[in-house]
């Protein structure tokens, strides 16, 4: 078939779509496009990572409404869904997920884009409301407390018992000992609830301690 051929028979393909099948058309892709949003604004609001990124927020919009229009083409012709299939597969994504629950919203994206391009609004929808519920109780909850790992440098060999005896009931776990000539170097990872924090205090009146530093750690904890 020459390129001429072609073009023609594409033409005319897209001639036979009648107007309920444009309106089908875009009616899914709005769908898709107003639940990206809301996925986005989701995403922004219950975000709990380190550095929020406003791109991969957009990317899921962008997601939610490609994979709705992949799914309008592979439903109507299987020349183009077999060509799809071998242009997709070729494809590979090397960015990081930082945080595993960005993976649960890529999900969330692509599914929902599949959903509306195959016209299951009501799935959509309620697979959109149990999602949100989901994350809503088990991220919307305000944390009452913080974990910290607090870097402590001291002299001596005294020290580390009494520093350790220090947190007092705050939960701690030892993470590192470093030994640097006569300084020693201890990485503990502490609980502590809303602004307890007098073992700081307690720890810095140890003889042989020189410094010590906390740093919020937001990560996952359980206690």
């Amino acid at each position: 078939m020459s390129v001429k051929d072609f073009i023609k028979n594409s033409i005319l393909t897209s001639e036979n779509y009648s107007q309920n099948d444009v309106v089908g058309i875009i009616l899914s892709l709005v769908i898709a496009l107003f639940l990206g949003i809301l996925i986005y604004l989701v995403y922004r609001r219950f975000y709990a990572g380190v550095v929020y990124s406003k791109s991969f927020a957009i990317t899921l919009i962008g997601m939610c409404v490609l994979t709705c229009m992949v799914t309008l083409a592979i439903s109507t012709n299987i020349v183009i869904s077999l060509g799809m299939v071998g242009a997709l597969s070729i494809v590979r994504f090397r960015t990081a997920v930082k945080d595993p629950l960005d993976l649960l919203y890529l999900f969330w994206a692509i599914t929902s884009g599949i959903t509306a391009g195959a016209g299951m609004y009501v799935l959509m929808v309620a697979s959109a409301v149990i999602v949100i519920i989901m994350i809503a109780i088990f991220y919307g909850r305000p944390s009452k407390g913080s974990v910290y790992v607090a870097v402590i440098h001291y002299e001596g060999t005294d020290a580390g018992d009494d520093i350790m005896r220090a947190f007092g009931k705050n939960k701690h776990f030892l993470k590192s000992k470093t030994l640097r000539g006569e300084v020693t170097e201890l990485a503990v990872e502490v609980y502590c609830r809303g602004d307890n924090f007098a073992f700081e205090e307690r720890i810095r009146d140890i003889k042989g301690v020189k410094d010590v530093t906390l740093i919020q750690y937001n990560g996952e904890y359980v206690g």
